[in-house]
């Protein structure tokens, strides 16, 4: 009733799915305005269309969650309808459903399945895998009732559904109460994260109108309403069409007085059943879906008893029956009410009696992660301390077996609560405190909650004695050093690793050393120490080797590699990579491949080997192995940029719709604002920045921190933000150690930074500012050292990088030299860079002009550059040249059209200044205001700064400064 625009709407998801363009619709609205009524009408209608429809609940718990609750109701019902396609699935995608699902597969094979950071991805991906081919013969439907109630992990695959959906013939529909949405609400993140991406949509229902709700009672009723009725019902259900019914059905025959509260017309209809039917009723409002068999056990009558008060409940249209043979309330408001009305005590004993009845069947059937959790809510609201606490250790061992860490961690942390209530707790536990600690550390390590993560561990830290037991201590650092270094606190983390380690004898051979040692060797790559991690990466590996370890190794030869590289041994390094992939490939690892083709990759580009690295991305990328596989996209959109393919790296860089997050959006954004850059688009840059840099504010890496000081400094000195321009730089390099060997990247930073000094003293000499020239050019001299330390040994992109920053110097001393900026031109042709060298070729025709006074060899370097210009698309290398075209007088030889502008003939103004303009640049380039220039050429200060705008627009420059600068250079002012 009054939702055919929403329905609409989602019919239009719809079609988009059934086109190959994944969809997320969330369906948002108060309790009982009819979210559940309109998924259902729309799902009969989809499956009409033969659309395959599955679909699973969000379960309130009060005290708890069940991990994965939607999920696996969707799996079950495939399982219990022996759905073709689970026949189909490959061995390592049923192993991970059978994680949640056993059935699906064997033991040993969900048992093997490892317990590591990339565990919940492959689940997800198995998901993915598995909902991409459901969909293959036709679209499916997946809804997702009560996502207010969903679980941690739940969120958590919704969240990866939300970036890695992309061409599969998919539509999710997730309904959601908006009245439950406090402000502290674990899903309100997520949905302004969901809602706001390309392929998500969001329909909020509303009460029915006053017109509507006459209609709905009219057929409530089956017949016309009176007014007074209708004002009546309007009045006390506001419009909600749940409430219209249960306010209607109150009532014998829907015309009798009307119970003056929602709460009084369901409660009213729950006591008017028999005795036994309302103690079941209380028994389903705590357990709320319960079989025959639990309610046989819990409710304590003969199943023929049970069996007449079931019927009531569903002949009076109180409980409905569950896909999978269950009994539980119509609506979850009918529900909660009877809740509500239970006294504690009577509260407590249901609990208690469905905590053990789902104890015997664990008895008899086995355990899983569902039944564990319920067992561990349930006596936990029993108020059953010992009981409780035992369960929610053995519920967080199911959680963590499902990959739900966040669900295990929460259930830790209630143990831990419970510790001191409880005699005997270790022995219960099976570890002292400080192990619950630890394990639940380590969960909110894998859910990726730092903070959480370095509060436990260093709980955990101060209750054992680190000297007495080493290791123990050893592994808690490690968890505590790591936290430390996702938030941004790089020298903290390394002080933390170095205590560790000095806990442990140089000579010991053990797995605890030997995660101390990778972690470690992999601080000192990130940071730029190479040759440290070089060290420390050999001595991973010996004790990876002594103790048979393969995955240690691969990590050893991954940070032993890519470290290789850097320092210039590029061929040992390749092969180092490539014998971790083939690790890495053999145990079954997508998150650590990604991670080598990721290092190889770009190892190889900033060793100056930019064909090599573009196979090695191809190749990653077309395995499609989805943790961390969006940096693989993004370097792939990175190296065609680099190699002058600015098209192709646009379709790939935003062809990424799905928002990532952390240190993958800084990375994103980073490389669609150095395109946008050499597009010439300025405002995208600037905003891709600032978001970069809000996000990234506590990253310390050079991957990061260098490559935004170089980008946001270039911005700035393009619009004539020179002291903006500095301080980029200037925190750029702070940001690397004293010890850094990023040798590309520090000497990228130092070249910009000339570039920018060489502004400023150009600006302060057409200013007579010889004091700011001075110190331009001192700056200038220490860029000029750093790129040169920088690009010492083999370093090829670190050598063009100190040719940019030599000819640069020259320019800031006011003798610009053609020879120096082509010898960096060809040093990045050489290379395969077009750009960079196209750019450079454009300063060597500004010096033939502006030094040698050589127009002709000019002109032939700059038809070169305008032509690779053109080709890239590079709009603001195109817009440069133009300009110097424009000033020098200059006729291209070249098949590139210039934007419509007539060369001068000999002694006329170049830009087309008129004879007033030329008297108004005079006065700017000494430095007038508006008012001053009106007073002396007898105009108004407004019309002078009409002349200003216009002169700027001539002369191609954005302020009066630049067109100070310009009018001095070119001889255009006196």
């Amino acid at each position: 009733m009054g939702r055919s625009a929403e329905v609409a709407e989602l019919e239009l998801a719809l079609d988009d799915a059934a086109a190959g363009q994944a969809r997320i619709a969330f369906v948002a609205g108060d309790a009982g305005v009819g979210k559940t009524r309109l998924v259902s009408e729309f799902a009969a209608r989809a499956e009409a269309r033969g659309v395959r429809v599955l679909s699973g609940d969000c379960v309130d718990l009060g005290a708890g969650e069940l991990p994965y609750a939607p999920v696996v109701a969707v799996l079950r019902s495939l399982a219990r309808d022996r759905d073709p396609v689970l026949e189909q699935v490959p061995e390592f995608v049923r192993a991970e459903l059978a994680t949640l699902l056993p059935e699906l597969g064997d033991e040993a094979s969900v048992s093997a399945r490892p317990a590591d950071e990339s565990g919940q991805g492959r689940l997800f991906e198995a998901l993915l895998w598995l909902l991409d081919r459901l969909a293959q013969d036709t679209p499916a439907l997946v809804a997702l009732e009560d996502l207010h109630w969903a679980d941690q992990a739940t969120r958590a695959f919704l969240a990866f559904l939300g970036r890695n959906l992309g061409n599969e013939r998919v539509l999710v529909v997730a309904t959601y109460r908006a009245d439950e949405l406090h402000r502290r609400h674990p899903l309100r993140p997520l949905l302004a994260e969901l809602e706001r991406v390309n392929h998500s949509r969001r329909i909020e229902l509303v009460a029915l109108t006053r017109e509507e709700l006459s209609i709905q009672l009219r057929d409530l009723l089956d017949g016309e309403p009176d007014e007074e009725l209708v004002e009546r019902v309007f009045a006390r259900s506001e419009g909600y069409p749940l409430f219209v019914e249960e306010l209607v059905a109150a009532s014998a025959d829907g015309r009798g007085p009307l119970p003056s509260t929602l709460r009084d017309a369901l409660m009213g209809r729950v006591e008017r059943l028999p005795t036994r039917a309302q103690a079941v009723m209380r028994v389903l409002a705590v357990g709320q879906w319960l079989d025959d068999g639990l309610l046989v056990d819990v409710a304590e009558l003969a199943q023929a008893e049970l069996h007449d008060a079931l019927r009531e409940g569903l002949a009076n249209h109180i409980l409905a029956i569950g896909s999978e043979g269950g009994y539980g309330f119509r609506h979850a408001l009918l529900r909660e009410v009877v809740r509500d009305d239970l006294l504690p005590g009577e509260h407590r004993a249901i609990d208690l009696r469905i905590a053990r009845a789902l104890e015997r069947r664990v008895e008899r059937h086995g355990t899983s992660p569902h039944l564990a959790a319920a067992i561990a809510n349930h006596f936990a609201s029993a108020g059953d301390d010992p009981a409780a606490f035992q369960a929610a250790i053995r519920a967080a061992g199911e959680a963590e077996r499902v990959h739900a860490n966040g669900q295990a961690a929460a259930l830790l942390e209630r143990a831990l609560e419970l510790f001191d209530r409880v005699g005997d707790a270790e022995a219960l536990a099976g570890a002292d405190r400080a192990g619950i600690l630890g394990r639940a550390a380590a969960d909110h390590k894998l859910e990726g909650d730092s903070a959480r993560q370095e509060a436990l561990a260093r709980a955990a830290l101060a209750l054992i004695d680190q000297r007495a037991e080493p290791r123990r201590a050893a592994l808690l650092l490690d968890t505590l050093q790591e936290a430390q270094w996702h938030q941004g606190h790089g020298e903290e983390s390394l002080a933390t690793l170095e205590h560790a380690l000095s806990l442990l004898p140089p000579e010991e051979i053990s797995a605890e050393r030997g995660t101390l040692l990778w972690s470690w060797a992999k601080t000192m790559m990130l940071r730029g120490r190479h040759t440290e991690a070089v060290g420390i990466a050999r001595e991973t590996l010996a004790v990876a080797d002594a103790l048979d370890d393969s995955t240690l190794r691969g990590r050893g030869l991954n940070v032993l590699g890519t470290s290789l590289i850097e320092l210039g041994d590029v061929d040992e390094g390749a092969s180092r990579l490539r014998e971790a992939l083939a690790l890495a490939t053999i145990e079954g690892l997508p998150r650590e491949q990604n991670s080598v083709y990721i290092n190889l990759a770009d190892s190889l580009h900033l060793a100056g080997r930019l064909a090599e690295a573009r196979a090695v991305v191809e190749e990653g990328v077309a395995r499609k192995l989805r943790p961390s596989w969006i940096w693989l996209l993004v370097l792939q959109g990175e190296l065609a940029m680099e190699a002058g393919e600015f098209d192709r790296a646009q379709d790939i860089l935003w062809s990424i719709d799905r928002r990532p997050t952390g240190n993958s959006l800084v990375n994103l954004n980073l490389r669609r604002a150095e395109l946008a850059l050499g597009r010439g688009e300025a405002e995208l840059a600037r905003e891709l920045l600032d978001e970069a840099a809000r996000v990234g504010a506590e990253m310390d890496e050079p991957q990061f921190t260098a490559v935004l000081g170089a980008l946001r400094g270039e911005l700035e000195r393009r619009e004539g933000r020179l002291v903006e321009a500095r301080r980029a730089v200037h925190e750029a390099l702070d940001s690397f150690e004293a010890m850094s060997e990023e040798a590309a990247r520090r000497a990228r930073v130092s070249a910009v930074g000339m570039t920018i000094e060489a502004d400023v003293a150009q600006r302060a000499r057409d200013l007579g500012d010889a004091e700011s020239e001075r110190h331009a050019l001192e700056r200038a001299d220490g860029h000029l050292a750093r790129a040169e330390a920088a690009a010492e040994g083999n370093h090829p992109l670190g050598a063009a990088w100190l040719l940019v920053a030599r000819a640069e110097r020259e320019r800031a001393a006011g003798r610009p030299d053609p020879s120096a900026c082509g010898a960096a031109a060809e040093a990045w042709a050489t290379l395969g860079r077009p750009y960079p060298a196209a750019v450079m070729r454009f300063r060597q025709a500004e010096a033939l002009v502006l030094h040698d006074g050589d127009r002709a060899a000019a002109t032939a370097v700059l038809s070169e550059a305008l032509a690779t210009a053109s080709q890239l698309g590079a709009g603001w290398l195109r817009g440069e040249i133009e300009g110097l075209v424009a000033r020098a007088r200059l006729k291209l030889a070249t098949d590139v059209d210039l934007r419509p502008r007539e060369t001068a003939p000999e002694g006329e103004d170049p830009f087309g200044l008129t004879q007033r303009e030329r008297q108004v640049l005079e006065l700017v380039a000494r430095g007038a205001t508006n008012r001053e220039i009106g007073d002396q050429l007898f105009m108004a200060e407004k019309t002078a700064s009409v002349h200003v705008s216009r002169i700027l627009a001539k002369l191609g420059v954005r302020s009066r400064t630049e067109a100070a600068g310009v009018a001095h250079r070119l001889g255009l002012a006196a």
